[in-house]
């Protein structure tokens, strides 16, 4: 059954014969929604591409949830008008949460040393399993899901810290940075889109492990600085189906991962790969997954070149939303990460040297920032700023001139990581 134009719509369900069903609706709704009870009638995509055991099913247990939010967008669903009209008045609630800044509950500076810590633990875990898997040793992922719940943990109190370290990067180290990174990334988006905790788990184990498979590429192809020819681009496109074979092997992994693995880069326009799927088979986690997997390839320097710049990332995936990438997606990620992302350093255009600590949805050219340079160029005491609170009346009417590199001015981001850390551990022990 196709739904009405518009989806927020219910539709009216057929009499089943029985006083009871009288009065059941239909109508189509974002996964994020469903409630136990409803039944399934339709998907976004066909039935054999979503692992349930049946169709035109009622949702009875919280796995099965789990597992429509995993693959589709949206369903249509059946239930009473009495159960489903909370539902659709929900709807806009759920999109205007991508119009609004992540909740924090700690500051940047509070959770700046738990944040620390769990990227370096999580980084050790990544070039322990790299080595394994060049060693063709086993694959041991159980320490991965602890890793991940303190990294959603993290996130959750603050993203900008986890996103801090993201922007700390080592050329040398790229692939299992560039796995914690979109690992960084995917959780942050799917709490961005209001995706429940353990989505974020979820999420979160798919960037770790999605690109594995490149470890099984050789070196010289992998590595190259120039164009690759159609032979080397073939093999290189095999690293989807190695990381899908590779994660076979533990079998307590969720499949989403291992779909992830497989179909990261397939395309909406239907000219992706390893299958070429069409946009209603690329399943809901495979199309977050390839933004983020973009942006951070995009702007990571690699050992045969430097990155391009965070706006430059996000003018790519702009243009290429609806063709290659899910357009509502893109949209919202780039409300989420902003045109300076947390962690950027930036000009204003008082001369002043500032650290971006976070993004605002609706106010992309003016993030809350922390000043650390006055206009000579000078270090004064840290102070923070949220340059969207600031008027054409306020005296000095601060705006973001130019972004700059990482360590200009002697200001690395990492230093200062280390200075809120130290300065937090001290606090903490003359308590």
């Amino acid at each position: 059954m196709k739904p009405r134009d518009n989806p927020d719509t219910p539709l009216k369900g057929d009499n089943r014969g029985s006083q009871a069903e009288t009065h059941l609706s239909r109508a189509r709704i974002p996964v994020d929604l469903l409630q136990l009870g409803m039944r399934i009638v339709m998907l976004d995509r066909p039935w054999t591409d979503v692992p349930v055991l049946f169709q035109d099913f009622t949702l009875s247990t919280a796995e099965e949830a789990r597992v429509l939010r995993q693959y589709c967008s949206w369903v249509v669903v059946e239930d009473t008008e009495e159960r489903l009209t909370p539902v659709l008045a929900h709807i806009p609630l759920l999109k205007q949460k991508t119009a609004l800044p992540l909740s924090e509950t700690k500051t940047i500076e509070q959770e700046l040393p738990r944040a620390k810590k769990t990227w370096s633990r999580t980084l050790t875990f990544v070039d322990r399993l790299t080595t394994n898997i060049i060693k063709n040793n086993a694959l041991e992922l159980d320490e991965a899901r602890t890793l991940i719940k303190s990294c959603v943990d993290s996130v959750k109190a603050n993203a900008s810290a986890m996103l801090w370290m993201a922007r700390i990067k080592n050329r040398d180290t790229y692939t299992a940075e560039h796995c914690l990174r979109v690992a960084v990334y995917a959780i942050t988006f799917a709490r961005f889109l209001g995706m429940p905790d353990e989505d974020l788990e979820t999420a979160g184990m798919c960037g770790l492990l999605h690109d594995l498979g490149k470890l099984k590429i050789p070196g010289n192809i992998l590595n190259k600085p120039g164009r690759l020819t159609p032979e080397e681009f073939a093999i290189m496109r095999e690293h989807t189906t190695h990381g899908y074979n590779l994660l076979k092997q533990d079998k307590n992994l969720t499949e989403i991962v291992r779909d992830v693995t497989l179909h990261h880069h397939e395309r909406i326009d239907g000219k992706g790969y390893p299958s070429g799927l069409p946009e209603n088979q690329i399943s809901r986690f495979a199309r977050l997954i390839s933004i983020v997997d973009t942006y951070d390839a995009i702007t990571s320097d690699r050992c045969y070149k430097n990155g391009n710049s965070p706006s430059d990332a996000v003018r790519i995936l702009f243009q290429c939303r609806g063709t290659q990438f899910d357009t509502d997606m893109v949209e919202a990620f780039i409300r989420m990460i902003g045109l300076y992302p947390p962690g950027s350093l930036v000009e204003l255009n008082t001369g002043e040297i500032a650290l971006v600590i976070s993004s605002h949805p609706g106010r992309k050219l003016k993030p809350r920032v922390e000043i650390i340079l006055d206009a000579n160029k000078h270090p004064i005491t840290p102070y923070i700023l949220d340059l969207a609170t600031e008027t054409t009346e306020d005296a000095l009417h601060r705006e973001i001139n130019s972004p700059l590199p990482d360590g200009a001015y002697g200001i690395e981001l990492k230093d200062r990581v280390q200075q809120l850390s130290n300065d937090r551990k001290n606090s903490a022990v003359n308590l």
